[in-house]
């Protein structure tokens, strides 16, 4: 029993429960090839956490788009009863960016508290704690218009901004430590599948035949409970985290039942290894803060690597895609009426593409299709900036912008929409990983809101050559990661962290990586001792 202790007390200072002899047996690497597929306990566990997470996400930010105007006329009827005097116009654009911008706040104020709570409460404990706000939030916006009191929809915004920045936090920690290491890439794009899903979702909901009428309008807007409620009602059926049950609760029991009812009988002693092995080399090393990781020189590659690749994602000028899509299919001849029909194409292109790169994903490489994605984008940039300055010369110019919108909107899903979240979750080991997702998630809502406040004047100031700017953008996103990003398909955590020991360490990383091999060594010797 000793050996058992002394590895016990390597992963886990104050961890009691006995070791499984079953799970310490020492696995021959090609003793049995993985399964391709994921089995259907992960495919429905992927949906149980999407539901409630990122599809509120997407869905929150496509439904205000919809009822804009009934907004506006709910905002005036609601300040002349109250004051009995007409809103001041400049007044009402204030009070409708308020509305607008406030989800980012709370989106920020989210990501901010995500991390901690995946680490007090557990990765699933916050997912199913955070469906509390959103059916809250739900309730406040519902019942504004029928009490005439516009700050509930302003608080009811906020909180499901708080529901949604916790969501997009702690769903990529969930799904990339329950998923095996040869599918991890497919099941983390699940983040991405579900985030386009939920701005699909939006624009169909939001037409006015369903709910994008102004009698329905509270219903529209309360509408965040559904995916809540299926969340709270589906969730529960699967187990916590893994890595999270043995590596920061030190609970090796429940850990082998969770992996068991992920991967099955079968196969749960692979993923078991792997997850001792990162338990040891941790040495009971407690989670950090954002702020340690900043002064953790280890990490230190790893960190720009994320903050770099989150601005770029956000600020790659897909945005402004948007903007001028609709100056696009007015130049190609499509009716006003006809135009928001024609933009459900884009979101059907965001989802096709994110459940095309969940397929391509652990095939093709994260390192192809992020730096691909950007190139396609610089010149889809190129492309539409001669087309719109030409847009009246040639009446087939019209048509290319309208290409330029689709491919572009297809280039981004297929490349950094969709592998920016799922190389983010991947980059750290447990220790720094919620801490990572936090400073992620904060990076992404300040941009969010940045690029949010700046377009307007970018797109007065510079017309159609704003595109130039985006073009430059990710050109340059694209080279940074071709020159410091290693290729993560099919490897541990503990393996893509030793990918980054040079960058990191310099000339002190084959100091580090022999520490590294004595440890693993080490740990190889226990658990054949304890077998």
């Amino acid at each position: 029993m000793a050996p058992r202790r002394t590895f016990t007390k390597f992963c886990k200072g104050n961890l009691n429960q006995p070791m499984l002899r079953m799970e310490h047996q020492p696995l021959l690497r090609g003793s049995s090839s993985p399964c391709k597929l994921p089995s259907w306990t992960l495919f429905l566990a992927v949906c149980a956490v999407g539901i409630g997470g990122t599809f509120q996400y997407g869905y929150n930010v496509s439904i205000i788009n919809a009822p804009t105007q009934h907004i506006h006329k709910f905002l005036n009827e609601t300040w002349s009863s109250r004051y009995h005097k007409e809103l001041n116009p400049n007044l009402l654009t204030f009070l409708w960016s308020v509305i607008a911008s406030v989800f980012s706040l709370g989106g920020l104020c989210g990501a901010l508290i995500g991390g901690s709570m995946a680490i007090r409460l557990g990765r699933k404990g916050a997912l199913l704690m955070n469906n509390v706000i959103a059916i809250l939030a739900s309730i406040l916006m519902g019942i504004s218009f029928p009490t005439g009191l516009f700050e509930l929809l302003i608080a009811g915004r906020f909180l499901i901004g708080i529901n949604s920045g916790i969501g997009f936090c702690v769903q990529p920690l969930y799904i990339g430590e329950f998923a095996p290491k040869h599918l991890r890439g497919g099941l983390a794009m699940g983040t991405s599948i579900f985030l386009t899903g939920g701005i699909l979702t939006g624009q169909i909901i939001g037409l006015r035949e369903l709910l994008g009428g102004e009698k329905h309008l509270p219903l529209l807007l309360s509408s965040s409970c559904v995916p809540a409620f299926a969340q709270l009602l589906f969730l529960p059926w699967f187990p916590e985290s893994p890595r999270y049950l043995l590596i920061d609760r030190g609970d090796e029991l429940s850990c082998a039942k969770a992996l068991k009812r992920f991967h099955g009988s079968s196969e749960y002693r692979r993923e078991m290894e792997d997850i001792q092995q990162e338990c040891f080399a941790l040495d009971g090393e407690k989670p950090k803060k954002p702020w340690q990781l900043f002064t953790d020189r280890g990490v230190r590659w790893q960190l720009i690597t994320v903050i770099v690749m989150t601005m770029g994602q956000q600020l790659s000028g897909i945005n402004a895609i948007y903007f001028y899509a609709t100056y696009v299919f007015e130049q190609a001849g499509i009716l006003a009426e006809k135009i928001p029909y024609v933009t459900l194409g884009t979101g059907i292109c965001e989802c096709l593409t994110a459940l095309s790169c969940g397929l391509l994903i652990d095939h093709v490489g994260r390192r192809c299709l992020i730096i691909g994605g950007y190139v396609l984008m610089t010149l889809w940039c190129t492309v539409l900036t001669f087309s719109l300055t030409y847009q009246e010369l040639y009446s087939w110019v019209p048509y290319m912008s309208m290409t330029c919108v689709f491919a572009f909107i297809l280039s981004f899903g297929l490349g950094p929409g969709g592998i920016t979240n799922t190389l983010t979750a991947e980059l750290f080991v447990q220790s720094s990983r919620p801490a990572a997702q936090m400073i992620a998630g904060t990076v992404s809502w300040i941009s969010f809101f940045t690029i949010g406040m700046l377009f307007p004047f970018i797109v007065n100031g510079l017309q159609q050559y704003c595109f130039v700017v985006f073009l430059l953008e990710c050109f340059f996103v694209a080279a940074f990661i071709f020159l410091i990003i290693p290729e993560t398909k099919n490897k541990s955590f503990l393996e893509i962290k030793k990918e980054f020991h040079k960058l990191n360490f310099g000339r002190n990383a084959r100091k580090k990586e022999t520490e590294l091999h004595e440890r693993r060594e080490l740990q190889d010797e226990f658990l054949k001792i304890s077998a």
